[in-house]
C-alpha cells in the first residue's frame, strides 16, 4: 500500500514523531511511503525509505494528487498547519478534492492518521 506523507513546515517535526511512533508498521515490506520534498528528506533522515516528489509549493502536492487519481496512492497523511497561510493553498485544496473524488482516506492531523493506521493494523 502506498501512503503519501506531507507536512507543512510547522508540522514536520510532528510528522517525524508520528512516523517514529509507528515505525514497526510503516517499515513493513507491503507499505511504501511517498512524500513531498522536505518532508521526505526528514523522513529519510529518521530512517525511512521514501520516494520523494517535488517540494509542495513547487508541485509536489500536485504530483501526489496525480498518483491518487491514478489509483497508486491509497492513503494520504497531510499534517496541515491551520495557523499559517500558505501560498500554494490552491494546490492543497486540489489534493484534498482529488482524495474526496477518488474516495482515498486523508488525515490532516495526527489523531486521524493514527486511526487510519490502526485500521490497517486490524486488517493485517
Amino acid at each position: 500500500m502506498e501512503i503519501a506523507i506531507i507536512a507543512h513546515d510547522g508540522k514536520k517535526a510532528d510528522m517525524v514523531q508520528f512516523l517514529n511512533k509507528n515505525k514497526t508498521l510503516l517499515l513493513q515490506e507491503n507499505i511504501k511511503l511517498i512524500a513531498t520534498g522536505t518532508t521526505g528528506s526528514k523522513a529519510v533522515n529518521a530512517g525511512f525509505k521514501v520516494r520523494k516528489m517535488l517540494s509542495g509549493p513547487l508541485g509536489g502536492d500536485a504530483q501526489i494528487a496525480a498518483r491518487v487519481a491514478e489509483g497508486k496512492t491509497k492513503m494520504v497523511f497531510f499534517f496541515k498547519d491551520p495557523l499559517a497561510s500558505h501560498a500554494h493553498e490552491v494546490d492543497i485544496n486540489m489534493l484534498i478534492r482529488v482524495c474526496d473524488v477518488h474516495n482515498v482516506p486523508l488525515a490532516t492531523n495526527e489523531a486521524s492518521a493514527q486511526l487510519l493506521l490502526n485500521a490497517i493494523t486490524m486488517q493485517l
